[in-house]
């Protein structure tokens, strides 16, 4: 793999300032942003007064926790437009969430909020190590969803140019890094390892593409996952996060040059570890849910927003931001299965030490007694590996699931593409339980 380490001097300002310059600016912008939330949306005048706090309480950063949380429901609850904060003239894009398990999440940018965006997610693809002039296959979806758009938007302001492609058609994919031979790839890692997979099937050894780096956000993933994309493409597989509710992808970027988890852009989103039961929250190294404030958001600010995402903040290393962890799950989609957490991200991690076995799989949930099971659908790395070496993966699976997550489960190994591809996020879990009255 080539070093990609951005140039010296290419940096912005802001990214190696101190910590006391950083925290100066993030204390300005969230006096700002605290009192344009209260005076523009009626949802946070309520929710403020009904806390006992007000604009001019935060005197240091750490008031932040005097203020309450916002949470999807809330969102949900003013669809469509009741929390933005600016008249419908200044709203210069829309994005939403499918909506497929409730009422979707709408969000809102001015002319100064794409401007930002494009800003992070800039300084997010150079962190990745594209230069302007570099081409770059994006490949997220395009729509409400903020991925594809907003990727494109950074892409423009970095220089770079940009391959349009969306997702789906995965041998035009295929076809189309071979042939425009980009630099780099914005994806989610599930639909990479589908490209990955229409590679092998065309008989292209995917080491000897372009592509120098993949960008991969959307979902978890592991770093098992990363030595298989990095060690099959021949690339640097580096993680980008974001979600709509605070802006989009940009929101933390790794560093091609380190690895060691995201960097946060402080500048623009103020982050906070909490207990997830509790609400308190924890110090920097401890790990808990994920909440960010917005502190440059005009269209639509977000204050305290609970991400249930899990993971810890870390001090800066390549960059004088702080890091987040990689994410590795969500408090709201862990499964409790006969009184133990377990998230797909700890299967998959096991499922990545087994050879025999491909990194497609599934979680079914079934409850056809009295008690919770689980079942595991996943298949082989090739449809060369006999019975034999099938059942003993499986064994194997299983057992490692049970010494590790401490839970029986049954294992089913199909054929190379038994488990449904995704074109985005993969879904990892099927509940067929039955429902609560």
């Amino acid at each position: 793999m080539k070093d990609l380490t951005p140039a010296p001097g290419s940096l912005d300002p802001i990214e190696t300032a101190s910590r006391d310059e950083i925290s100066a600016l993030q204390l300005e912008r969230l006096k700002w942003s605290l009192r344009h939330a209260y005076d523009h949306v009626p949802f946070y005048r309520r929710s403020f007064d009904m806390a006992g706090a007000h604009p001019d309480d935060l005197k240091q950063l750490s008031d932040l926790s005097k203020f309450p949380f916002t949470v999807k429901t809330d969102l949900r609850d003013n669809y469509p437009f009741g929390m933005f904060a600016v008249p419908q003239e200044r709203v210069k894009r829309i994005h939403a969430s499918s909506g497929t398990t409730g009422q979707p999440t709408v969000v809102g940018y001015t002319e100064g909020d794409l401007a930002n965006w494009g800003t992070v997610v800039a300084r997010s693809l150079r962190a990745a190590g594209m230069c302007p002039g570099d081409k770059l296959h994006n490949a997220y979806g395009y729509g409400l969803f903020t991925g594809g758009l907003g990727i494109h938007l950074g892409a423009d302001a970095l220089g770079l140019s940009t391959i349009p492609i969306s997702g789906g058609m995965t041998p035009r994919q295929v076809r189309l890094i071979e042939d425009f031979k980009p630099k780099g790839i914005t994806v989610t890692p599930s639909y990479a390892l589908s490209i990955l997979d229409e590679y092998n099937a065309q008989g292209i050894d995917p080491r000897d593409c372009s592509l120098e780096v993949g960008i991969f956000g959307a979902e978890p993933w592991t770093n098992a996952m990363r030595k298989e994309i990095e060690q099959a493409f021949d690339m640097h597989a580096v993680d980008i996060y974001g979600l709509s509710e605070v802006m989009g992808p940009g929101v933390s970027m790794e560093c091609v040059e380190s690895k060691d988890g995201l960097h946060i852009w402080e500048d623009h989103f103020y982050p906070e570890i909490i207990n997830p039961e509790t609400g308190e929250v924890v110090a920097d190294g401890e790990k808990g849910e994920l909440v960010f404030t917005s502190l440059t958001k005009e269209a639509f600010p977000v204050i305290r927003y609970r991400t249930r995402d899990l993971t810890r903040l870390m001090a800066g290393t390549a960059r004088s931001m702080r890091r987040m962890e990689k994410v590795t799950g969500r408090s709201d989609d862990m499964i409790i299965l006969r009184g133990v957490n377990v998230f797909p991200t700890q299967i998959e991690e096991l499922l990545m030490q087994v050879d025999a076995l491909g990194p497609h799989f599934q979680i079914e949930l079934s409850r056809p007694g009295r008690m919770d099971q689980m079942q595991i659908f996943t298949e082989v790395a090739d449809n060369s590996v006999d019975p034999s070496s099938r059942t003993d993966a499986a064994a194997f699976l299983s057992a490692a699931i049970k010494k590790t997550v401490g839970i029986s489960v049954k294992i089913e190994v199909g054929e190379c593409g038994a488990v449904p591809r995704s074109e985005g996020k993969a879904v990892r879990i099927l509940d067929r339980r039955p429902k609560e009255d």
